[in-house]
């Protein structure tokens, strides 16, 4: 996350890359390695692609079909030809994620139709004409079929639901499959008779399939489920020239693409400003991101969501530890309390993610003095990663201005909201 979502991200990605080539540390034990997972998606899926197609307002490319987050609220707000009036959220919360999130609160209030499959009312599901909440974690069976393809240990693990469903309760499968056979009545006989596959047999039957069929002969639902900590497959071994999946079994370093970006950079070196301050993230184990919120038993406690900056920076500013100060950037500006460290180096300041549960409108079963901002009121939605599209959440340029104890009593007087801990309704 901290290498890929700045303004060079891309080319930092691909810098890694090299010298972990140049330097023989690739498919090596201390460098870059393939892990091997039990359920092959790379081995099953296409080799991707970038630029296909370009949103529609900001002219930013698609990655295998995907636009990035900063071209949704103009895709909204932007009137003409081709304007979203209509949007489906999955579990997500992009007021509280993506940058510029009150531009973007915007942009869902006033879509012409909105729905959200969620079962908690958050930031962004509070917009939706419809919410199709699915069943909580402890009532489904779980793979990671994701995850594996990153491990640093290949392993395979299969969690049986704690609780059973209720009977009129549905799945998030079950419901994707509800919206396709009513949305997409003309998709072809092949796609139809997998739908109907997946409804008669199940996750379960594709998920024994993909064991079947991937690296590692007889392993299969039936053993995992013997299993209930996992199988150990092993450490991470050479997997070249057979990862490789272009015909020539050769790795092609598309160099003039991402030496078109040097240009970028040496104009950002020689137009750097070394007084400013910029704006970092962070996550908490606790609290990595915005969803965990939902669990007060989470959020309780000594409050997390507080501005980071390095004594250096505290004194040039007259900010003293715990102290609230005013910090603005071109799209916003947050109230927070000063948490002063020497974690972080001068002249950056870090506020976590996720946080920012105070807006108007939204009753969640979280205390006012856990609701802390959210940074993502300050990440610039024009700040992006040009190789890419992707947005810079880190780095981002702000001011700090201390407040005076007696101008913040004030204001909490003002903005002082009462939660019920039981209904989660606001008063």
């Amino acid at each position: 996350m901290g290498v890929s979502v700045q303004e060079f991200g891309l080319l930092s990605q691909y810098l890694i890359m090299l010298i972990n080539i140049v330097t023989g540390r690739l498919d090596e034990v201390g460098g870059i390695m393939f892990p091997n997972p039990a359920v092959d998606v790379v081995n099953n899926s296409g080799p991707g692609y970038l630029g296909k197609r370009h949103s529609r307002v900001s002219n930013l490319p698609d990655f295998n079909g995907d636009y990035p987050v900063v071209a949704m609220a103009d895709e909204m707000l932007v009137e003409g030809a081709g304007q979203l009036k209509g949007f489906m959220t999955v579990a997500g919360n992009p007021v509280l994620s993506t940058p510029n999130g009150e531009k973007l609160d915007t942009a869902f209030a006033n879509l012409d139709f909105m729905v959200a499959i969620d079962y908690f009312v958050t930031e962004t599901s509070r917009h939706a004409h419809i919410i199709l909440p699915p069943v909580s974690p402890l009532e489904r069976d779980h793979y990671d079929v994701t995850f594996n393809n990153f491990a640093v240990h290949n392993v395979a693990k299969y969690s049986k639901a704690l609780f059973a469903k209720q009977r009129s309760a549905k799945h998030d499968w079950q419901i994707y499959l509800g919206l396709a056979k009513r949305l997409d009545k003309k998709a072809v006989l092949a796609t139809k008779v997998e739908r109907l596959t997946i409804k008669v047999l199940g996750p379960k039957f594709v998920l024994n399939q993909g064991l079947k069929r991937g690296p590692y002969k007889g392993l299969n639902l039936k053993q995992l489920k013997k299993n209930p900590h996992g199988i150990d497959l092993g450490s991470l071994k050479t997997m070249l020239p057979q990862a490789l999946k272009h015909k020539d079994k050769q790795i092609h370093l598309n160099v003039d693409f991402y030496r078109a970006d040097l240009e970028r950079v040496q104009e950002m070196m020689q137009d750097y400003d070394d007084k400013q301050i910029l704006l970092i993230g962070r996550r908490h184990v606790r609290s990595n991101n915005s969803w965990l919120h939902n669990s007060y038993r989470l959020v309780k406690g000594k409050p997390r969501c507080t501005l980071m900056l390095h004594p250096e920076t505290a004194k040039q500013y007259g900010i003293e530890d715990g102290q609230n100060v005013k910090v603005t950037s071109r799209v916003g500006s947050v109230t927070i309390v000063a948490e002063v460290t020497d974690e972080l180096m001068p002249k950056v300041v870090s506020i976590p993610h996720g946080w920012g549960h105070g807006r108007k409108g939204v009753k969640q079963k979280i205390a006012q003095a856990h609701a802390g901002v959210s940074v993502n009121d300050l990440t610039d939605d024009t700040l992006i990663d040009q190789l890419s599209g992707n947005a810079a959440v880190n780095g981002v340029p702000v001011q700090l201005q201390a407040i005076a104890p007696e101008a913040t009593d004030l204001e909490t007087a003002d903005s002082d909201v009462d939660f019920d801990m039981e209904s989660g309704s606001a008063a």
